[in-house]
């Protein structure tokens, strides 16, 4: 098993905190990592009322908890600040103002970057991993509409449109912001620079007047698009059979027989268009804030989610330095369930196991058609209940994204940490094994219990 030449992982600040800077960086350097990416934010534990829980909910889904204890709890609420001061006077064009400083910015800030410095001095790349959408403060008018103009409810994901201007105009802000503060940063990984499918609602953006405007002037048939994308969710919400949707003919390219209808095959050219559009901007951004030598790596969906979130693999491999498609199988499990269940409540009359079985299908993670066929057999798996995909379908997903590639760009899969040993060792050897890949990125340190981090440093890097 060849030594890959990228190994990192996603160091958030929490633990930097909780744990300190040096026995971090021991722990990377012991199981041999290249690389590591932080998030500007320093936190301490909180009560409901005024802090987050960690790790996320997931829309209420998630019974994820830590592996490694953070200030001594698996699951905890916590409070978070701004690691730096950020320069206001970068952001006076944009609609956004910077996050605010508080008393944990005065108090622990500095730790974030003394975690870099520490990091670089010992021979590690050091990357931020930011949200390619995600202003403080996002606002309504900002967030992506479904096709009916409202805003989808009990979103995953809460990004923004990937056309808006405010949205665009705080980046520049913040990417120059984050450049001064911290010059000796290898890169940028942003995350979502796409639209989210975690649930069905979120497939089916975006339809605001951000898009409608950037599509009308790249000569898009944006109301053509808008109106059967209507059709087509009503559809959804009152199938007569599901004989249309499961036919063997409806391959992963949503074709039936081979035809594209010319709208959807639009719908697609939009959100591609968007997505790398959104890359494009980023790597301007980095370059107009002095980053010309900063890399760009942005985190994606695997096809074939890639086809309803719009990224662009060959595209995307024009712009970045790198791809890193998730290998985070809970959430391809916990899709199945968010795709069918409003399906089923819409259309009672449908069997559950015909509708389970071709979402499956579609999605491509079952090779030998024994997967489940009830709702039940998917959704959020337990902290010790092996993930219910095969690794047929993730080393197939793999060498579609190299094969979309095309050796433009690296690809380093980002695996999530969260999962039993036996599972986790499972997806590191799968992407150990996969000669199209160059290199492997792990999210986050927080699901990487001792015993996690030996199998990385088995797997990975001897």
């Amino acid at each position: 098993m060849a030594k890959l030449d990228t190994l990192g992982i996603t160091v958030l600040g929490d633990f930097i905190l909780s744990e300190g800077v040096e026995p971090i960086i021991e722990n990377l350097l012991r199981v041999g990592s290249t690389a590591v990416a932080v998030n500007p934010t320093v936190t301490a534990p909180a009560d409901e009322n005024t802090g987050s829980f960690q790790p996320p909910i997931d829309a209420g889904s998630s019974p994820r908890v830590f592996d490694r204890p953070l200030w001594g709890n698996h699951s905890l609420w916590v409070r978070g600040g701004v690691s730096y001061r950020p320069r206001e006077e970068f952001y006076k064009d944009s609609a956004y103002t910077p996050r605010k400083t508080n008393d944990l910015t005065e108090q622990y800030g500095a730790l974030i970057g003394e975690f870099i410095d520490r990091a670089v001095e010992s021979g590690l790349k050091v990357y931020f991993q930011i949200g390619a959408v995600q202003p403080s403060g996002l606002r309504d008018e900002d967030r992506p509409r479904l096709p009916d103009g409202t805003i989808s409810p009990n979103r995953m994901a809460d990004t923004a449109s990937l056309a808006s201007e405010a949205v665009r105009s705080y980046n520049r802000a913040y990417i120059r912001d984050l450049l001064e503060e911290y010059p000796s940063v290898t890169g940028f990984r942003p995350d979502w620079p796409e639209y989210p499918c975690y649930t069905l609602g979120e497939v089916f953006q975006d339809f605001g007047e951000h898009v409608a405007k950037w599509a009308t002037s790249r000569d898009f048939n944006f109301e053509l698009i808008r109106s059967e994308a209507e059709k087509f969710w009503n559809l959804l919400h009152g199938l007569s059979s599901w004989r249309c949707l499961s036919s063997s003919d409806f391959d992963h390219n949503w074709t039936v027989s081979g035809k594209l209808p010319e709208w959807v095959s639009e719908w697609r050219r939009l959100k591609a268009a968007l997505s790398v559009d959104c890359l494009q901007h980023w790597r301007d951004a980095i370059n107009e804030a002095g980053g010309n030598d900063k890399e760009l790596s942005a985190n994606a969906f695997m096809p074939t989610y890639s086809t309803v979130t719009g990224f662009d693999f060959p595209g995307a491999a024009k712009i970045c330095d790198a791809v890193s498609p998730k290998l985070y199988t809970m959430h391809w499990s916990l899709m199945v369930k968010f795709w069918a269940e409003p399906i089923l409540a819409a259309n009672p009359q449908l069997s559950e196991e015909s509708v389970v079985r071709a979402l499956v299908r579609i999605v491509e993670i079952d090779d030998d058609g024994t997967g489940g066929g009830c709702v039940s057999d998917y959704g959020y798996p337990a902290p010790n209940e092996p993930h219910p995909i095969a690794s047929g379908p993730q080393s197939r997903k793999l060498r579609d994204v190299a094969a979309e590639v095309a050796g433009a760009c690296t690809v380093t899969p980002l695996v999530h940490g969260y999962g039993p040993l036996d599972d986790f060792t499972r997806r590191l050897q799968l992407v150990a094994e996969c000669d199209a890949v160059s290199g492997l990125w792990i999210n986050r340190y927080g699901y990487l219990s001792d015993e996690k981090l030996d199998a990385i440093g088995k797997t990975v890097s001897q």
